[in-house]
């Protein structure tokens, strides 16, 4: 099969290389996914990368987790009529080697959701679990106030959709007051850009009483403002931060009863996964809101992880030959 992997940590260009693998076949309880599409994320180019001193985990690594294709093949214990069946793949690199930057991907049978007819494969393969649980880690938002930080990014533009969808009065923020020119109406109701002169005034402009939940796309950016804005006993929930060592106001945080989750998608409970699942496929099938900035070829998947890397919007997907 034709595949991209890297053998060391380095930049995406030195490392990254594509040719021939042998085609993987699935054990028992897996699926073998023929990838269409998969999707590039941030956290994928941190692990090439050697982010924060982490090391190799495997020999080689076929990097990506997510993905939309096509069930070809079954191990023993799953129901062979899957074969044919459009899906897309979730957590596919997670504890793996092997993703789903790849003609086939071998993934256990759950990892790979059957797919609504009407959803294309580029919304298959843009759907993550780290939204959903950014939303509900801490329970329902039917009648609260969540704000999401980066409400353009690949996280935050599903985890609006989706706590809109739960009832949710949603309010996003941009960097630039000019991202203002982005359609991000299709996601959040109210938009606050970070660089006006007093962002938390603009915030409260919406949620006189403080805001309920707070997806957070760099804490250590912008914890102080998280405090500042929170409800009494609000909760923030953090996927990322910008420095490595993040601060946080302790005692302001305390005095405001916040709650800080922190989320690593690799091990979230397996119930949390199962509500995922659900919610962001039934999401797919009501054709959300999802802006594809840029397609390459798996060829050119070097290019795709610097892309990932740079300031924008939408997300970066690579296709894969029938």
């Amino acid at each position: 099969m034709l595949a991209a992997w890297y053998d060391h940590n380095g930049s995406a260009h030195d490392v990254l290389r594509v040719g021939e693998l042998p085609d993987p076949h699935p054990g028992p309880g897996e699926v073998r996914v023929q990838v269409r599409v998969s999707g590039v994320n941030p956290g994928e180019t941190k692990k090439r990368e050697g982010w924060l001193g982490s090391t190799m985990p495997y020999h080689h690594v076929i990097p990506h987790s997510d993905a939309a294709g096509t069930i070809d093949a079954v191990g023993d214990g799953v129901d062979a009529a899957r074969v044919g069946q459009r899906v897309w793949v979730y957590g596919a690199q997670s504890y793996r080697p092997f993703g789903t930057a790849a003609e086939y991907c071998v993934v256990p049978a759950d990892l790979a959701v059957e797919l609504p007819a009407q959803v294309s494969d580029d919304v298959a393969a843009c759907l993550g679990i780290t939204a959903h649980r950014a939303v509900f880690a801490d329970g329902p938002v039917r009648d609260r106030i969540v704000l999401v930080h980066g409400v353009l990014g690949a996280v935050g533009s599903l985890a609006a959709q989706l706590a809109v969808r739960a009832g949710a009065t949603v309010i996003g923020t941009v960097r630039r007051g000019r991202d203002r020119d982005v359609p991000a109406a299709a996601v959040a109701p109210y938009l606050v850009a970070l660089d006006e002169p007093d962002p938390a005034a603009a915030i409260r402009a919406h949620a006189p009483d403080g805001v309920d939940r707070i997806i957070e796309v760099s804490l250590s950016d912008n914890a102080a403002l998280d405090t500042e804005i929170a409800a009494l006993g609000a909760t923030i929930a953090a996927y990322a931060t910008r420095a490595a060592d993040t601060a946080i106001p302790f005692w302001p945080m305390l005095f405001a009863n916040l709650t800080l989750c922190l989320l690593g998608s690799d091990d979230f409970p397996a119930a949390a996964k199962r509500d995922a699942v659900r919610d962001l496929t039934d999401l797919a099938a009501a054709d959300p809101y999802i802006h594809v900035a840029q397609r390459y070829p798996l060829e050119q998947i070097a290019t795709a992880h610097e892309r990932v890397d740079e300031p924008g919007h939408g997300r970066i997907l690579l296709t894969l030959p029938d």
